[in-house]
This record gives structure tokens, C-alpha cells and sequence, in this order.
């Protein structure tokens, strides 16, 4: 487990687990209780999940509290809900609406960590007097000569440093990571070692306010229109076909464009000003330069540095591959691979890596995008 080191004793140490109702927080509070600290467990009502669905009463968004609640009862610590559901909707539902209308890769989870998560509930954890945050990620701090430092998580086959890259130095510092050593067998084990309620709980594949998978209507919900048809055309902007909104697509995707031709046809971009989708073949995608901007830095020093050598993942699912930084301009950066890679989408995230160290990252722009 990783080391929360505080510098009082841990009954002197009042901490609050964010807990979601899964088995990673759930065992995170257990470990907290079984050290001997004092826990205090917060879990957000963030959205409707029967709107969600579009069933009215549907229970799983509850069904998560419930279980939040019952181990809590089962550890013996106070448990919290906060309703954070218009905060949700406006930093997170409507942004990811509004970047796949922009002709976007949303990645929801990365900002909810980055407003709700980690300032919002950050923030209430501080008021409650708390000396930090725990949450059940996959990913390590490490106190380095110059402060924390964010580092992969032991297990990379769950490892979720891609998704806290937004994390800034000062949160890192109340942040704690107890699952970060460990993988999931691990976590389980513990779970059933402490008998909690949720130890056998399967985990959650999708968007937490998507729970069936068709984000498309949530998107088309807040902007009727969003499936407005438009043309799919060729490099040369030829029409090839035809597409029932520009939110079915994106970046890299090959499904569901329906052209048939000599070889397979990708999404290359997609243009919301004309509601075109630009599709052809799969060597178009490959790129070696794109422009990232929001760039938060937990490399040493206030900020990267041009030239500066690392290794960068473009997308959740993919390693790391080398790269650098050609220029550095009001908090945007060029990037530069040393190898082309696919499908490289504006509205994820590029997260900068030294090793297993995170030094940041920032998101894609459009401008990538163009050929």
C-alpha cells in the first residue's frame, strides 16, 4: 500500500475518502479505518440516473450511494451525500456535450477529476478540517526532493494516471492514493478480508452518466439539432455519402461510416461549421506534430521547457511512446513524436511522462486535426 505518511499520529488525523459505492474506495476507506485514522466518507450525487437512462426511478445511481452507505455503516464512520449534481451538468455533462458538437473526443472522467472531484470536493474536504483526500485510484504519489510527484500506478494493466494528469501540484499535495501499489486481486482480497458489502461488486465499463452506452442522447437532450444529417466527404471534398450528425463520429473511428471502396475509410475529421465528416485511409491518420494547450505541469520547475525529451500518451488505451516539445508559446506546446501514431483526436488528453513519473499534460487541439 502506498504510504500516506503524515506527520501526526493517525488517530490525530482526520481524512475523507471519497466514495463512490465501487470496491476500490470502499477498500481505500477500510484500509484508512483499519490504520487508525480518523475517516469521514463523502459520496456525490452527481446525476439523474433515471434521466439518464430514460427511465423514471431507475436505481443504480442509488444503488451506488446504498453501497457507499453500507460500508460506511460496516467501518463504522460517518458517511456524507453531497449534491453535486448541477455542478456535474455544468462542468462536465454540458462541457462533453459541447466538445462533441465542437467535433471533439470528450473525456469526461478527466474533467470531473478536475473540477467536481478535485477542487469542489477538495475544497469541503478542507473545510471539514481534514488533513487530506483519499480516493480508491490506481495511481501513486511519491514525495520527491522538490514535493509530491505523481507516478503509474504498480498495476498497468489498471493504472489511471492518464486520467488525473489535470491534477495540480497544490491538490497532490492534501491528494492521497492508497490503492496505487496494489492490483486489483489485491484490492479484492482486501475487500473480502474486511468483509465489506461490496467486495464481489463488478465494475462499471461505461461513462457513469451514460450507464447505456449511447451518448449520443444525452448530447442530442441538451442540443436538440446535434443530429442534424450532414455529407461525408473525400480528402478532395468530394461527397462519398451521407451521416446522421456529426456526434456519431469521431477522430480515427472506421464503424458505422457505411462507404464501401477499394480500402477501409476512416474518420480523419470531422468540421462542425459544415457539418461535414472527412473520411480516407488509415495512413492519413498517421501524425507526428499536434498542438496541445491547457497545460498543466508537475514536472520540476514552474514549467516544461522547449526541446525538453519525454514519452507521451495520446490516448488511455495506448503506452507511451517518445517524444518532445518543439515550442512552448503562453501555455500551448507543439508537440512532436519520434514515430507517427493514429488517430490522434482533439479533445483527449496528452499526458506527459518521465518514466513512470507524470509530468503533465494538456489537451489536443483542433488544429491537429487539420491535414
Amino acid at each position: 500500500m502506498s504510504n500516506m505518511k503524515f506527520d501526526k499520529l493517525p488517530e490525530s488525523t482526520r481524512i475523507v475518502v471519497a466514495m463512490s459505492g465501487g470496491v476500490d474506495s470502499s477498500t481505500a476507506a477500510a484500509l484508512m479505518v483499519e490504520q487508525g485514522y480518523e475517516v469521514i466518507g463523502i459520496t456525490l450525487q452527481l446525476y439523474n440516473h433515471g434521466q439518464a437512462v430514460g427511465r423514471a426511478n431507475s436505481c443504480c445511481a442509488g444503488q451506488d450511494i446504498h453501497d457507499a452507505r453500507r460500508v460506511a455503516d460496516k467501518l463504522g464512520i460517518p458517511h456524507y451525500v453531497l449534491d453535486y449534481e448541477s455542478r456535474f451538468k455544468e462542468q462536465v455533462i454540458e462541457d462533453f456535450a459541447a466538445s462533441y458538437l465542437a467535433g471533439e473526443t470528450p473525456i469526461p472522467c478527466i474533467r470531473c477529476n478536475q473540477t467536481v472531484k478535485f477542487h469542489d470536493l477538495l475544497g469541503r474536504a478542507r473545510e471539514l478540517g481534514a488533513d487530506a483526500l483519499i480516493t480508491g485510484h490506481y495511481v501513486r504519489r511519491v514525495d520527491g526532493t522538490q514535493g509530491p510527484e505523481l507516478h503509474r500506478a504498480r498495476d498497468d494493466a489498471k493504472d489511471q494516471s492518464y486520467f488525473l494528469f489535470a491534477t495540480t501540484p497544490e491538490q497532490l499535495e492534501f491528494l492521497r492514493f492508497p490503492l496505487g501499489g496494489m492490483d486489483k486481486a489485491e484490492t479484492r482480497d482486501h475487500a473480502e478480508r474486511f468483509q465489506l458489502p461490496v467486495a464481489d461488486k463488478p465494475e462499471s465499463q461505461d461513462i457513469c452518466f451514460v450507464p447505456n452506452g449511447s451518448y449520443t442522447g444525452i448530447v442530442e437532450k441538451l442540443h436538440p439539432g446535434a443530429a442534424d444529417p450532414g455529407d461525408i466527404v473525400d480528402l478532395d471534398g468530394m461527397v462519398i455519402g451521407s451521416h446522421q450528425g456529426i456526434i456519431h463520429f469521431t477522430v480515427g473511428q472506421r464503424r458505422g461510416l457505411g462507404i464501401a471502396g477499394p480500402e477501409p475509410l476512416y474518420v480523419i475529421r470531422v468540421d462542425p461549421e459544415t457539418r461535414r465528416v472527412v473520411a480516407g485511409p488509415k495512413a492519413v491518420l498517421m501524425k507526428t506534430r499536434f498542438q496541445v494547450g491547457e497545460i498543466n505541469w508537475l514536472g520540476d520547475g514552474q514549467s516544461p521547457e522547449t526541446g525538453l525529451a519525454m514519452a507521451v500518451k495520446v490516448r488511455s488505451t495506448t503506452e507511451p511512446v517518445a517524444a518532445s516539445i518543439e515550442s512552448l508559446i503562453d501555455g500551448e506546446a507543439v508537440i512532436v513524436m519520434a514515430e507517427p501514431q493514429p488517430g490522434i483526436a482533439p479533445g483527449q488528453a496528452c499526458v506527459f511522462y518521465d518514466g513512470d513519473r507524470v509530468l503533465g499534460g494538456g489537451w489536443i487541439k483542433r488544429e491537429a486535426a487539420v491535414r
